[in-house]
Formats: C-alpha cells, structure tokens, sequence
C-alpha cells in the first residue's frame, strides 16, 4: 500500500470478509476507518450491547449497513430497527442517534457535498 492510496487499513488485492474485520470488545465501540476525505467516510464499527453514539447531525447523506446484529436508529425522533443484511439511509443535517439493544457491528458510509 503507498501514500498515494484512497482506502487506508486493508490489505489490497485480496479477498475480506466484512464481519470479521473488526472484533466486538466488552462495554465499548470499536471502529475501523477505511477512507476518509472532504468527500466521503467509509468506517466499520463493533458496538458491544448498550453502547451508543448520542443525538448528532452529518454534514451528508448517512448508509448505515448493519452486517451482523441489530441496531436502534432514531431519525429526526422516528425509532427504526434494522438488522444483519439491512440498510438505512439517513440523510443530511438530520439529527439521528445509534443504540446498540443486541452486539452490532455496521459499515458506515457518509457521502458529502
């Protein structure tokens, strides 16, 4: 991998399975950044059970895609319950929050102007 890449973290011309790049750790979130610019955000996380990340807004579009578990998303004040093999889109300047009622692990994707 060179400086000159756009994907950090990974290995290159290999294949991955997404779910396991990132493990689960008691009581904590875990991340795993793979790009990011002005443009984009591309990061994989682990919640353990109970954990959250609290009411915010993103400066773009948000593609939650959950790959193992299940998560609360509230946006803009609606609950929604996605599971392994779902996505929800959340969209700009939207104020949203993540709680993890089971483990969870997610990809997250946020797209900027």
């Amino acid at each position: 991998m060179s400086d000159s890449n756009l994907i950090k973290n990974i290995t290159f011309s290999e294949p991955h399975v997404l779910v396991d790049l990132v493990d689960y750790k008691q009581g904590q979130v875990i991340s795993q950044t793979f790009a990011q610019n002005e443009n984009i955000s591309l990061t994989l996380f682990a919640f353990d059970i109970g954990e959250g990340l609290s009411t915010h807004a993103a400066p773009g579009d948000a593609m939650v895609q959950v790959i193992d578990g299940e998560v609360k998303l509230t946006i803009g004040g609606e609950e929604i319950l996605a599971k392994a093999g779902e996505i929800v889109v959340m969209p700009a300047n939207v104020p949203h929050s993540v709680k993890a009622e089971r483990r969870f692990k997610m990809l997250l994707i946020v797209v900027k102007k």
